[in-house]
């Protein structure tokens, strides 16, 4: 028994009442109180053990029914299960129809999954993704993507500026900015001053990473599949390697999608902006607050922090 419920308490007292004062009396006081008649009393005399248990709602499904199949007919389907254990359910209930069988192929179903006589699908082989390539020091990989700007942070709607960020992997240190078109010849300049503001930090960019975007890549472009885009021409002057992510896996590229969450949380949902210029003015101060703020994967150390101390101790 699972659990005892009020129900089954309650018949447990009417029960311990009737056997200490009689049916008569405890019909009598139940049937004002509860309506519980002397029927509903015997009825559950006869099922009481002495325990709560067996007072329990007893099922109200039939134990045969009128239609059920036949040992004979039990028989024949356990047996051509036995001889046939791969064949499927209509397949199998052709043939037993060949061999008198008259029932409908629902019927043999319900029949077989009570049997446990189904035959099971092989399991579908789960995708395990590779543990991710963690990075060993601060050139070695930067993840680039692009946030829309909330439309609701813009004094005039009719423009549509994006955020394109860059974190690079090991010490997260960011670099953010603002353009009014998202497009390859926005995302090779802002490549172009990511590589001059990480330079600035001692940081020279040896791959990026970014998702598969026609900004970024005409790998899924019909017909320019084989041509590179000015992003791809900027990074191989640059010397730099452009590795692109699994499509529809963004969590590839998970630090800068949690970083525009952030951004989204702190920054935009309290701040207006006038004009693309207004924006990228107010990214830098955003951005000189985000590269201060301590973070967990860091050892709650800033990335400024966390990147001045990397210096001191492997240089």
């Amino acid at each position: 028994m699972n659990s005892i419920t009020q129900e089954m308490r309650f018949r447990q007292s009417l029960m311990k009442y009737s056997e200490k004062n009689g049916v008569k009396k405890a019909s009598k006081k139940y049937n004002k109180k509860y309506n519980k008649c002397r029927s509903y009393i015997y009825f559950w005399k006869a099922h009481w053990d002495g325990t709560v248990e067996s007072l329990a709602d007893q099922s109200k499904r039939p134990h045969h029914h009128p239609n059920e199949h036949t040992p004979d007919e039990l028989k024949l389907i356990r047996d051509m299960r036995r001889c046939n254990p791969k064949l499927g359910l209509t397949e199998l209930w052709h043939r037993l129809r060949k061999r008198g069988y008259t029932r409908r192929v629902e019927s043999l179903y319900r029949v077989l999954k009570r049997l446990a006589l189904l035959q099971q699908a092989p399991a579908k082989p789960t995708y395990k993704p590779k543990p991710y390539e963690q990075m060993t020091y601060p050139d070695e990989r930067v993840q680039i993507d692009v946030k829309y700007v909330p439309i609701s942070c813009l004094a005039n709607k009719e423009q549509k500026p994006y955020q394109y960020t860059a974190i690079d992997e090991f010490t997260r240190l960011r670099f953010v900015y603002g353009y009014e078109e998202h497009s390859s010849y926005s995302s090779a300049d802002f490549l172009k001053r990511a590589v001059k503001w990480y330079k600035q930090h001692g940081i020279k960019i040896e791959c990026v990473q970014t998702d598969n975007g026609p900004e970024f890549t005409t790998r899924f472009v019909q017909g320019l599949r084989d041509k590179p885009t000015l992003f791809q021409t900027a990074a191989a002057k640059l010397g730099i390697r452009h590795k692109l992510i699994r499509p529809y896996t963004p969590h590839h590229n998970g630090k800068v999608e949690r970083s525009h969450r952030e951004d989204h949380n702190k920054f935009y949902s309290c701040h207006k902006f006038f004009s693309c210029d207004d924006l990228n003015k107010q990214l830098k101060a955003h951005l000189r607050r985000s590269n201060d703020r301590p973070m967990r994967p860091l050892g709650w150390l800033s990335p400024l922090e966390f990147l001045s101390n990397f210096r001191v101790q492997y240089h």
